[in-house]
């Protein structure tokens, strides 16, 4: 069995009035959630409020600096965890949160008692699976007027909503207007894996949402997001979290907890 990937974690901070500064290894997303903070990245700045939120290429040296009394909600991201398209990040910058997000985002929030909390390890993954879904269905065209390539936002929410169905990629391929090997090359461009790899991993981030709901059964869920059987969605999820979906279930520990901690910002 391969060792679980880095989990992502979920927290809710508070900024300082004195401007500081850091660096890390990476992704983070800084969602606004009570009171407004500045923020500036690689010489891009901007303040963020409940309605906006940045995001942080692993490797971007930012600034940042608060406005009062303030709670963000933060996620970090090592590349591996969270089912994102890697250009999703290739650069900082703010995005604005309709309702719907804004709303997801204070839910997480109250769950956390404020200062430097974060979700213990399975209810951060499975936040943090959300959110980042969240994000992708709400990335328009804006998005994606000025990347290269793929509209990797579209093809993201078309596999987020069919990831129970049956599905080739030579049929994406040829939807999208391209042949399968061109096809192929851009998507691992934009997506940072192949095809394959990425939809198994989204299908295995949208069970984690299932499996919070006790009523669901194992094969429900493996048929919701797409495995023949239950059997073939105990294997890959295991595989991929270093326990099985009914351990995680019952709040077993993962063995990535065991040593890591809550990054700072």
């Amino acid at each position: 069995m391969n060792a679980p990937v880095h989990r992502p974690t979920v927290s809710l901070r508070r900024y300082e009035a004195v401007q500081a500064s850091d660096e890390h290894d990476f992704h983070q997303i800084v969602l606004g959630f009570d009171g407004a903070m500045g923020m500036a990245v690689e010489g891009d700045e901007s303040h963020i409020d409940r309605h906006r939120a940045w995001i942080i290429p692993a490797g971007a040296r930012h600034e940042y600096w608060a406005e009062g009394l303030n709670r963000q909600l933060v996620l970090d991201l090592p590349a591996s965890s969270v089912a994102v398209p890697a250009r999703f990040f290739e650069r900082a910058r703010t995005v604005d949160l309709d309702p719907s997000l804004t709303q997801l985002v204070a839910s997480v929030a109250v769950r956390l008692d404020s200062g430097d909390s974060a979700l213990p390890a399975h209810l951060g993954w499975q936040a943090a699976t959300h959110l980042c879904g969240a994000l992708m269905a709400d990335a328009g065209a804006s998005l994606t007027a000025d990347w290269r390539g793929l509209d990797f936002a579209r093809i993201d929410r078309w596999l987020r909503a069919h990831l129970g169905e049956p599905l080739r990629i030579a049929d994406l391929a040829a939807h999208c207007g391209f042949g399968m090997r061109r096809f192929h090359q851009l998507f691992s461009e934009a997506f940072g894996e192949t095809p394959h790899r990425y939809l198994l991993r989204l299908r295995l981030d949208a069970a984690l949402t299932l499996l919070a709901d006790p009523r669901a059964s194992l094969t429900h869920v493996a048929l919701e997001v797409g495995f023949a059987d239950q059997s073939a969605f105990t294997h890959a999820f295991s595989k991929r979290f270093g326990i099985a979906p009914g351990q995680w279930r019952s709040g077993g520990s993962m063995r990535e907890q065991q040593t890591q901690k809550s990054p700072l910002v």
